[in-house]
């Protein structure tokens, strides 16, 4: 009965596999993170993936879109190369609908001109460089207005740690440094503008590059030129050893910087060093948004794990992929009409009211200042 069982069970078997087979799959529509996933910047970059991952999970859960959503992440490795090559896949992929990221304006800025080939909407949840959005007005564009960012820019950015330094501080003489890429040579330029406007004095000026450890050479010098303090344009790996070697040199001048820097990660490589730190941040800290009070509670309760903690970025990545899903839930899966929807966009989420100039940028030009706290791995907002 045993032998007589199996062989009557191989063809019902068969057919139920034929039938899966030929079953249809449920629709998907992806939205593509372009981010450093790994590397320095990784921590940053994993941050962005959890933030738009619960985003997708909750529009999913809600069953918003008749179809299923994906976020589909991909690792620029915070390097324009990648971000390029990145680009091209994302393209590639016709259930890709839109782009969230990069993170870096070095790679927002090349691999914008690849979505525009091929019509794929981007949103930016973090460059800061005015080109990322501006390149979008020059005569050699190629395609449609397709870049967006939530995020003040930089020279917004600039001009005010500039002030603050200046007018709040009564800092008159500054160092300048920069990490000689679009973020942070673009950062210090627009500080140094504003710096001198002020009334203060650039007594020194110089770039590093990525990947240095050593800049105690360069902080002698800069010791010998007492000036009030150093502004840095870059990120933290750089700024926290930038910081904690001007330290080991006797150094007690201010330490000022921007956004890049605004993250545990630089306390984490500068240890007791980065008490005190300035660094500004582009919008509002999330603690601080009544309005974001449930996008915390939600991101905490999804995101347990010890290296899963909220980066500083991760709420302008969620609202980016919310500001995504309003557009998608009039145009429906379409790059085009999904561009040019989002070019009309007035949402009011977690970011307070979002709406986009001709460039792409947000009208929301809110900046804080804020000051490394060690003991809590935090930096609390400078009144």
């Amino acid at each position: 009965m045993g032998a007589l069982f199996k062989r009557s069970t191989v063809p019902v078997l068969a057919l139920v596999c034929i039938l899966a087979a030929c079953a249809p799959k449920e629709k998907s529509v992806k939205i593509a993170v372009a981010v450093p996933l790994t590397g320095d910047m990784g921590t940053e970059g994993q941050g962005l993936r959890r933030a738009v991952e619960l985003a997708v999970e909750q529009a999913n859960a809600a069953k918003r879109f008749p179809f299923k959503l994906e976020a589909a992440p991909f690792d620029d490795r915070a390097d324009p190369k990648e971000a390029v090559n990145v680009a091209n896949l994302i393209v590639s992929d016709a259930r890709v609908v839109a782009v969230i990221g990069h993170y870096n304006s070095g790679c927002a800025i090349p691999a914008a001109k690849v979505y525009a080939r091929g019509h794929v909407p981007m949103i930016s949840p973090a460059a800061t460089n005015p080109e990322v959005t501006r390149q979008q007005l020059s005569p050699d564009w190629t395609g449609p207005k397709i870049v967006f960012r939530v995020v003040p820019t930089d020279d917004v950015q600039g001009a005010y740690a500039a002030e603050f330094v200046f007018s709040k501080l009564g800092k008159k003489k500054m160092s300048l440094l920069h990490d000689k890429t679009p973020y942070g040579q673009g950062l210090a330029e627009q500080f140094q503008r504003t710096y001198l406007e002020q009334g203060g004095q650039i007594v020194s000026s110089d770039g590093v590059s990525i990947g240095d450890k050593d800049f105690k050479a360069l902080l002698t010098r800069l010791k010998s030129v007492a000036a009030d303090g150093v502004y840095f344009g870059g990120l933290y790996p750089e700024g926290g050893l930038i910081i904690k070697q001007m330290r080991e040199l006797g150094m007690g001048q201010i330490f000022v910087s921007g956004d890049g820097s605004r993250t545990p990660g630089l306390i984490d490589v500068a240890g007791d060093s980065a008490e005190g730190a300035y660094a500004t941040m582009v919008g509002v800290p999330v603690e601080l948004l009544a309005a974001a009070s449930q996008f915390v509670a939600d991101y905490k309760q999804r995101w347990k794990g010890a290296d899963e903690e909220m980066k500083p970025f991760d709420h302008f990545g969620y609202e980016a992929a919310e500001i995504i899903f309003e557009a998608l839930s009039k145009t429906g899966p379409d790059r085009d009409k999904l561009a040019q929807a989002l070019r009309q966009t007035k949402y009011a989420g977690v970011l307070g009211t979002t709406v986009f100039d001709e460039k792409g940028d947000t009208l929301n030009k809110t900046i804080t200042m804020t000051q490394a706290r060690v003991k809590d791995r935090s930096f609390p907002v400078v009144k």
